[in-house]
């Protein structure tokens, strides 16, 4: 095609997804004629007020095998757009270490956040081949250096350099009494990657002996270094044994913190499945290990709990406060090691299930080919569908895409995503309607090339759960007294105007995140004329100490309905719930609560992009008229018109007009016929034991694979 015609039709490209397919094709363009002219053209779109354009030639340059690429690629490192830097930072790292861009790598470090965590990955690819300059570089920094948060991320860096010319200064670091703990804490976890140094384990051991916060680490790392030097697989046990993760909620059986932060569906997925999984006599699993954050003492703690079957938690130790989802990139070597952690004190597993491109898949991706274990991948359009979603909105254009990556790291998630994918063993799909070209067009992906890889399978709910919470409800409403969860409710409906205690709930359930699109359903229902026929009630977010994302949404919805207002506006926020009184709450939006509300509300998803929707099909399965995306999977299980109504909810307007039409449609039902078909479409294809039967059946396949394959490699040596 040539470069320059290459570059032409990325220009020209009618859709942003499209524009980063074909940056692909603009890299595999520049090394089919790495010369001069290629070099000249792609320098030159380096400033293209494209800013998709732009990035794409950052990534170009890196594929050439030319000095003068690589150095015109290191001088973007003192870019003045931020979105180059962090580019720049991430290709550098597939080429030859380069002695001018060291230090400032090692400053893009010491500043953290993505474009800090790319530079760091960078510095530690190229210290397996020049350990030296890198460690050096890194013990000059610390000279220069007194904000504790950037010397500990030095000293993390330094941590990542296998050679022994970084275990002095890292031994000095935490044995330092001066240095903030911060760092110290940094440098302890640090000195766990270095077995058979005895001056290393004589200063752990003195420091385990603590009561502090650093005895903790110390001891993480001794096991770590114990771990290391004895850890191997053991031998194939009679039943699976699986891995599950999900960095960024708190989760336990409970599901105590469900929809505070990111605990959102994902975590009510885990547990449930990871219970289904273990159940009955059938048990398609034998063992489940659930990986989610939690503090030094908690995975300390959780290490001896691993063994035998049934479905068990270990705790990954991150920060000590909760960081949102696009912001913990940061947390990736932490992650890594105590992923590693929980696996080798597990023994094992037969292999890891991935779902999401977030730093916890990219730290245990690189754990699973460190320890040989192979990865199930779940792969959907994100954050592709969410780029479309904004494309189509008008919100993400091509002059402020490099900004926007900025924060949501759209380009670094598309790539993991292809990479996961074509690392993987075997892919899970989500159902979609038109599945195959969603995932070419998308995701770049084609599913039907090696469709032995690859199987749809739809997420599940609990209707154990979901029933019970109904029946409860409706005993309510026929006269029998409120059970806790629904004196909660009747508690908050309490507080509204009585001349508001008469009109249905409109319910929605998630977290307190723009691309939950909540703001935009306080919009659509506040600005119509929808908030004089029914109440909404938005369940989800920590109001107490939300986060950064979830202070943004509380921004967006005061400036619609001001605190003040929402009492006679008709508007609750009660914050989140567990799972099991959320159930309970949906449940009575159906049957109405006697005095304080009309039966036949409706329940609301406003994503942005829906997979699948766990909390759709509990509302559908408590017999709920529901709205949802009209992409994703919702569309292939919502009867348009009779279950629910799917719209473009990205738009205000057109969530609004699909609102309305749900509530004419279930205020207008004179019997359950239409609640029992939306029961019996999540009861026949949509519950959690079917979805843990389907894995359970992918999941012996890959067993079965790996140990084939291993052992014809035995029987070849």
């Amino acid at each position: 095609m040539g470069i320059q015609t290459s570059l032409d039709t990325l220009r020209s490209a009618e859709r942003i997804v499209d524009g980063m397919r074909l940056a692909d094709e603009l890299a595999f363009e520049s090394t089919r004629d790495p010369g001069v002219r290629t070099i000249r053209v792609l320098t030159g779109a380096l400033h293209d007020a494209d800013q998709l354009v732009a990035i794409a030639a950052v990534h170009a340059l890196a594929k050439i095998g030319d000095d003068e690429a690589s150095r015109a690629v290191a001088r973007l490192l003192s870019d003045e757009r931020p979105f180059i830097r962090e580019h720049a930072a991430w290709v550098l790292g597939s080429g030859l270490p380069r002695a001018d861009a060291v230090a400032r790598l090692i400053g893009l470090t010491e500043s953290g956040g993505f474009g800090g965590m790319l530079a760091q990955r960078t510095l530690e690819q190229w210290s397996a081949g020049a350990p030296e300059p890198v460690a050096v570089g890194l013990e000059a920094a610390l000279l220069g250096v007194t904000e504790p948060e950037a010397r500990a991320r030095i000293a993390e860096t330094l941590g990542l350099v296998r050679h022994a010319v970084a275990v002095r200064p890292l031994l000095a670091l935490a044995a330092d009494v001066t240095e903030d703990e911060r760092v110290r804490t940094a440098a302890v976890a640090a000195l766990g990657q270095r077995p058979g140094d005895t001056a290393v384990i004589g200063l752990l051991n003195r420091l385990a002996g603590g009561e502090d916060e650093l005895a903790d680490v110390a001891r993480l790392s001794l096991v770590d270094i114990g771990a290391a030097a004895s850890w191997r697989r053991e031998p194939a046990r009679d039943g699976l044994s699986v891995a599950q993760l999900f960095l960024h909620a708190d989760i336990d059986a409970r599901l105590s913190a469900a929809g505070a932060g990111d605990n959102g569906g994902i975590a009510t997925l885990l547990v449930r499945l990871g219970d289904a999984f273990v159940a009955g006599e059938r048990r398609p699993v034998d063992r489940v290990l659930t990986l989610s954050r939690g503090s030094v003492a908690e995975a300390a703690a959780d290490l001896g709990t691993l063994g035998g079957g049934g479905h068990h938690y270990g705790r990954v130790p991150l920060r000590h406060q909760p960081v949102p989802m696009a912001a913990a990139w940061p947390l990736r070597v932490s992650a890594r090691r105590g992923i590693r952690r929980v696996l080798r004190a597990a023994g094992g597993v037969d292999l890891i299930h991935l779902r999401m491109a977030d730093v916890g898949s990219l730290a245990a991706a690189d754990v699973a080919s460190e320890l040989d274990i192979p990865v199930v991948f779940t792969v959907a359009p994100d954050p592709h569908a969410v780029i479309q979603s904004l494309d189509l909105a008008g919100r993400l254009t091509r002059q402020n895409f490099g900004v926007v990556d900025e924060v949501e790291h759209f380009w670094f998630r598309a790539r993991l995503v292809q990479r996961l994918a074509a690392n993987a063993a075997h892919t899970v799909l989500f159902p979609r309607p038109e599945l195959r070209r969603d995932m070419r067009e998308l995701v770049g992906i084609d599913v039907t090339a090696h469709p032995e890889r690859h199987t749809i399978v739809p997420e599940g709910v609990d209707l154990v759960v979901v029933d019970r919470a109904v029946a409860e409800a409706e005993a309510h409403a026929a006269g029998d007294e409120p059970t806790e969860a629904l004196r909660e409710l009747r508690a908050l409906v309490a507080e509204l105007p009585r001349e508001r205690r008469e009109l249905p709930l409109i319910v929605s359930v998630g977290r307190l995140h723009r691309v939950k699109g909540v703001a935009t359903l306080v919009d659509a229902w506040a600005r119509g004329g929808l908030r004089e026929r029914a109440n909404l009630l938005v369940v989800g977010g920590d109001l107490q100490d939300p986060s950064a994302d979830e202070r943004e949404q509380l921004d967006v919805i005061e400036a619609v309905v001001p605190t003040v207002e929402r009492a006679s506006a008709g508007l609750l926020l009660p914050g989140h719930r567990p799972n099991d009184v959320v159930a309970r709450w949906v449940a009575a939006a159906r049957t109405g609560l006697p005095g304080l509300s009309a039966p036949r509300g409706i329940y609301v998803c406003a994503s942005l992009k829906e997979e699948f929707g766990i909390a759709l099909l509990e509302a559908m399965a408590s017999g709920l008229v529901v709205v949802a995306p009209d992409g994703g999977g919702p569309a292939t299980y919502v009867d348009e018109g009779v279950t629910g109504f799917l719209t473009a909810t990205w738009h205000a307007d057109r969530l609004a007009a699909a609102m309305g039409s749900a509530l004419d449609a279930s205020l207008a039902e004179t019997d359950a016929r239409r609640a029992g078909q939306s029961h019996e479409t999540v009861a026949a294809s949509f519950t959690i034991q079917r979805m843990a039967d389907t894995l359970g059946d992918v999941y012996r396949r890959v067993a079965a694979d790996e140990l084939a394959a291993r052992s014809a490699l035995v029987g070849q040596g």
